[in-house]
């Protein structure tokens, strides 16, 4: 079966960048649709029935910002991958960018090869989640340290599907909500450090509020715990960090 082309969204209301960018993606074989702000994005997310392999999302929109966008389209549960263009890398635009649910980001300005490297990243991540529609970039291979799912106290992380299950609950998760519970399931049962956490799943390398870590697990609180405001499986180490512990 022939392999199809990827597709992608440019979300950039600045002429010049946004035609740039759909030269050059058009180069490395992309096939791209540009939008200039942040309903023009969601109404070609979600309105007019098109189909999108990735977004490149910026955070600086008139109207609606990059934020908005991602958050209103994890509500309408479009999971498509989103890579965040954030001005100067600011950690704050870069964690507030993760809880809106954005997949990956990259700091303006940016070089153009580093760009096509993270899509084509999160790209080849979706193909390990749907082998039977690679996309023509990214030829498929097995995901490094493979952990396709994960069982505990009659809940289910599928990482393949990005499903969790749980008694009365299921969620699609995001490629980042994902990540962060694979991080943790790899590491059970050891304290973890919010440091590590944002170096190690976001790759957030600079002193910064640690507080979006925070709100990222009650958020996985929500998914995973019977009583979230009393947690049994992801607990807290006060002054430290997280310990998850999947027989509670």
């Amino acid at each position: 079966m022939p392999q199809k082309t990827a597709r992608i969204l440019v979300v950039e209301d600045e002429t010049h960048l946004a035609q740039g960018l759909l030269f050059n993606l058009q180069a490395e074989g992309f096939e791209v649709q540009i939008a200039a702000d942040g309903e023009a994005a969601l109404t070609a997310l979600t309105e007019n029935g098109s189909r999108f392999d990735a977004v490149l999302l910026d955070v600086m929109l008139p109207g609606k910002d990059g934020f908005a966008v991602a958050r209103e389209l994890r509500e309408k549960q479009n999971f498509v991958p989103v890579l965040m263009l954030t001005a100067r890398g600011r950690p704050e635009d870069v964690l507030k960018g993760f809880a809106a649910g954005a997949d990956d980001y990259l700091p303006k300005p940016f070089d153009l090869s580093i760009l096509i490297a993270r899509l084509n990243g999160l790209l080849r991540r979706m193909a390990w989640h749907a082998p039977s529609s690679p996309v023509e970039q990214v030829p498929v291979e097995p995901a490094p340290e493979e952990l396709p799912r994960f069982e505990f106290a009659g809940r289910c992380i599928d990482f393949e599907t990005l499903e969790l299950t749980a008694p009365e609950k299921h969620i699609h998760l995001t490629l980042m909500e994902a990540d962060f519970l694979r991080y943790l399931v790899r590491n059970q049962g050891r304290i973890i450090s919010r440091k590590e956490l944002l170096e190690q799943v976001w790759r957030v390398r600079e002193d910064t509020d640690t507080r979006a870590i925070d709100n990222f697990v009650v958020r996985l609180r929500r998914y995973i715990e019977d009583e979230p405001a009393n947690p049994v499986y992801l607990k807290t180490v006060r002054g430290v960090g997280y310990r998850f512990l999947p027989e509670g």
